[in-house]
Formats: structure tokens, sequence, C-alpha cells
């Protein structure tokens, strides 16, 4: 039995050895081996790997993918024109010497990534420094993240280099500081509003002026219609009146006779209308009396 229990005890202490002994390297991270607190070996491909027992030995991993920085703070940088802007923006970063970066930087992604936000925010600090608003917004924009990548290169290559590799850098917001963006956006609703009535000032008055002209054009096509309705009119009617003199002029008995037909037609054009006279003296009776009738027709 204890012989028994001695060959359990010494497997589980070699499983517990070799476990000690074996690690595993995954395919995104470095590994590095360290000895009595030197690093050994750096393994930088996946797979078992094989090492000698703490304390003589022990393992740390290092991230060898892109990683991210992102800017930590909203502190104001000043501008060519001494204007205040807060700059957002994110730099993408990998390791690539874990010995080095173990050296000159520090044990894990944690510390690389807080004194580079330092040296980024200098290098933006820097440029920005010597670009005018427009310029940091628009025009120059590519220039500054160039200007800021070449500089921060510079620093992280330089007589310490860090074991890293900065990929990319680029502005994702520049904006104003709030009391000055508050400002900028009253100048500019105040200037949107002058524009609007400027606008509607200029419109009324071009209203103003078409209404006028088609009414002058209105009166003055009113008056020439009219004109020409009155001179139809009358030459129509001096057709007529020589249609009926002419007419008249060849039997005036007969002229007298319808032009008392008019009269009569004129005087009694409704049944209320009353005419006290007497009609055996009155001359105005005479065609009821018969004695002013049509002429007989010449032969």
């Amino acid at each position: 039995m204890n012989r028994l229990g001695f060959i359990f005890s010494s497997l589980l202490v070699a499983l517990a050895l070799a476990s000690s002994m074996l690690f595993v390297v995954d395919q995104r991270q470095f590994g590095v081996v360290y000895a009595l607190g030197q690093i050994k070996e750096v393994i930088t491909e996946p797979g078992l790997n094989f090492k000698l027992p703490p304390p003589f030995q022990n393992v740390s991993y290092i991230d060898k993918r892109l990683l991210t920085l992102e800017t930590s703070d909203t502190e104001p940088m000043l501008t060519a024109e001494k204007q205040r802007m807060v700059i957002d923006w994110y730099v993408r970063w990998r390791i690539t010497d874990p010995t080095q970066y173990i050296r000159n930087v520090g044990l894990n992604e944690a510390d690389g990534a807080n004194q580079l936000n330092r040296v980024v925010r200098n290098a933006f600090q820097e440029e920005i420094n010597k670009r005018t608003v427009k310029e940091l917004l628009a025009t120059k924009r590519e220039d500054i993240t160039a200007g800021v990548k070449a500089e921060v290169l510079d620093k992280v290559k330089g007589s310490k280099p860090w074991g890293v590799d900065v990929v990319d850098v680029r502005i994702t917001r520049a904006d104003y500081v709030d009391a000055i963006t508050e400002s900028v956006y009253r100048r500019m609703e105040a200037e949107r509003k002058r524009v609007a009535n400027e606008l509607r000032s200029t419109g009324a008055a071009e209203g103003e002026k078409i209404r006028a002209d088609a009414d002058r054009q209105r009166e003055v096509t009113v008056a020439n219609a009219y004109r020409d309705a009155q001179k139809i009119k009358g030459e129509g009617d001096a057709e007529a009146a020589r249609i009926y003199a002419e007419a008249f002029g060849r039997d005036p008995q007969f002229a007298q006779f319808y032009r008392s037909l008019d009269a009569y037609k004129a005087s009694f054009n409704k049944k209320s209308d009353v005419m006290v006279v007497d009609p055996s003296s009155s001359e105005f009776f005479k065609a009821f009396r018969g004695g002013a009738g049509p002429a007989p027709a010449k032969k």
C-alpha cells in the first residue's frame, strides 16, 4: 500500500514538473523566457515549447497584434492663430522587438500605450502650433498627421529604440472648446438670420415690382381694349345710322311710322307705366289712329 502511494505521489510530482516545463505560445503573442530576471529567449512562432521549471526560468507573453491607442484627454491645443482647439486622434501601433520593448518601455502593452500617448500628444501640439484653423480642418489635415507620425517614429526609433512600429495616425475630431463653439454657433445663427432677412426683403421688393408692373400692364391692356371697343362701337353705330338713313330716306312715311313704334316701345316698356294724354289731340298717338301708316310699295 505504501509502495502504491509512493508511485502515485511520484507521478503527480512528475506531472507537475512537466507542466511547469511546458508552455504554449499563441499565434497572437510573443513568448519571453526569463532566466533569473534576465531575458533568455524570445519565441515568435506559435507552438509548444520547453523551459526550466521555476524559479530557474519563467515565461511571460506580449501581444504581437496591431494595437489601437486613442486620445484620453480633452485638453485644448493652441493653433498658430492662438485658437484653442480640442483634438481627438487615434494611433495604430504594434510591438516588433519584445527585447527592446521590455528593456526600454515596460513589461506589458499598457506601459507602452502610456508612454506613446505622451509622445503623440506632444507631437500633435507641435504640429498644431504651426497650423491655422483652416489648415487643421481642411487643407493641411493629412500633412499634420504625416508630420505627427514622422515625429513619433523618430522618437520611438531613436537612440533608445522602443521596439515598436507606428503604422497609422489619424485625427477623428477637431473642434473649438465649448465656450468658443457656442459663440461661433451664435454668430453663424445671426449671420444666417441676416442673410434670410435680406433675401426676404429683396424678394418682397421684387414681388412689389412685379405686381406693380402687372397692374400697369393690366390697366394698359384694359384701356387699349376699351378704346378699341369704343372705336368699333362708334363705327358700328355710324354704319347703322347710315343704313337707317339710307333706308328711311327711301320712304319717309315708313320711317316716321317705325320711329313711332320705337317710341311706343320705350314709353310702355313695363306694365306699370302710365301716361295721361288725350289720344285724340296728341300727335304721339297718330300712328294708333291710322293717320300714319306705311306707304304702299311702288310698282
